[in-house]
């Protein structure tokens, strides 16, 4: 979650490290891994993790779901930043029934529970099961979630219901405002690490494959990472779970984790460091980026923009320290631009952001 800020700045990473209260030597076993070994060793770190009962949940609340002035943090009535339509009070609110919004919270299960079958753990675990508003968690019911074109539904925070506009899917979703959409992109990271190679019998369905995202998810997952970094709230609430459940979720912690494991690019490929620095921007843009090669020094450099399964969709060829990519004809979404230099054969990769 964050107050009002769209600006993706490329090295936001490092900005969380050291707030959160993570255990000396946590990660240690993760050190140095990318892809599917650092996935399979958060994991293991992550497993068996203590499990509280689900009428805990509520008992739980208190500690980690509390705004400062001590009423419920409800993510689907919420309004960073402004004044939320109502808010709840723990215990008094408590659904019961409820026939409209704002009569009560329950125990929202953000990756569905009808999904693994209503098993434990998953059905009580902190990390996914945050309190909300006991209509609007009706209305989400167990769509995805994903980015809404036309809506059917809008809560009185904002939250929408209706046809998905993210690329890959075209079905009914839930979306989330700005300001949390980051929040519940690390919830389905974490599930797909707690829960990896323990998703047997769980759902196939439009969104995961057991406990992992399909590509078109994973994709619009990862944009909301980026566009809503981690918040001092996930932070507080990632050290009060801890206290619980005795595991952590590693995305809020080291949220270039999701890199490293889905999108290592440069990892695999970079040869050598490149003697030139890429400035681009707007980021997120529309029609046009711009691109700055800061101590450009070649006279002939290549663009390539990847989408997020690798393959290229543009190829521009520039000379000199400064170009305008015209992106017009490029979908909304997230991408991956490649700047090589053809002398030296380096290149640099950066991600943008493209809006409508």
């Amino acid at each position: 979650m964050k107050r009002k800020s769209t600006l993706i700045l490329l090295g936001f990473f490092a900005s969380y490290f050291g707030f959160a209260q993570i255990p000396t030597g946590y990660y240690d076993n993760a050190n140095g891994l990318i892809g599917t070994a650092l996935h399979q060793a958060l994991h293991d770190i992550i497993d068996n993790h203590t499990v509280i009962s689900y009428s805990g949940l509520h008992s739980a609340y208190p500690t980690t779901d509390k705004k400062p002035n001590g009423k419920v943090w409800d993510m689907y009535s919420d309004v960073p930043g402004g004044t939320p339509p109502y808010e709840f009070t723990f215990n008094t609110d408590k659904c019961g029934t409820y026939q409209k919004e704002g009569d009560c919270y329950n125990r929202e299960h953000s990756f569905p529970q009808s999904w693994f079958n209503e098993s434990s753990p998953m059905v009580s675990d902190l990390y996914h099961v945050v309190p909300t508003d006991g209509y609007v968690n009706g209305k989400r019911s167990n769509y995805p979630m994903g980015e809404v074109g036309t809506a059917s539904w809008t809560s009185q925070n904002g939250s929408l219901l209706g046809s998905c506009s993210s690329p890959g899917y075209s079905g009914t979703v839930f979306e989330p405002i700005d300001g949390y959409k980051g929040d519940f992109a690390r919830i389905f990271f974490y599930m797909a690490t707690r829960y990896l190679n323990e998703d047997n019998n769980w759902q196939n369905n439009a969104m995961v494959d057991g406990s992992q995202l399909k590509p078109w998810a994973l994709n619009q997952l990862y944009q909301w990472h980026l566009q809503d970094t981690v918040s001092q709230k996930e932070i507080n609430r990632n050290d009060a779970v801890y206290t619980y459940q005795n595991n952590r979720n590693p995305f809020v912690d080291h949220p270039e984790f999701v890199d490293s494991i889905w999108f290592f690019y440069d990892a695999i490929h970079n040869q050598k460091q490149p003697s030139f620095q890429v400035f681009a921007f707007p980021n997120p843009g529309t029609e046009v980026l711009n691109l700055h090669l800061n101590q450009a020094k070649s006279s002939q450099y290549i663009v390539e923009v990847m989408d997020l399964e690798g393959r290229i969709v543009m190829e521009v060829k520039f000379s000199g320290s400064d170009f305008k990519l015209n992106t017009a004809d490029l979908s909304k979404g997230l991408y991956l631009i490649r700047i090589e230099d053809q002398n030296q054969g380096t290149y640099q990769t950066l991600k943008w952001i493209k809006n409508e």
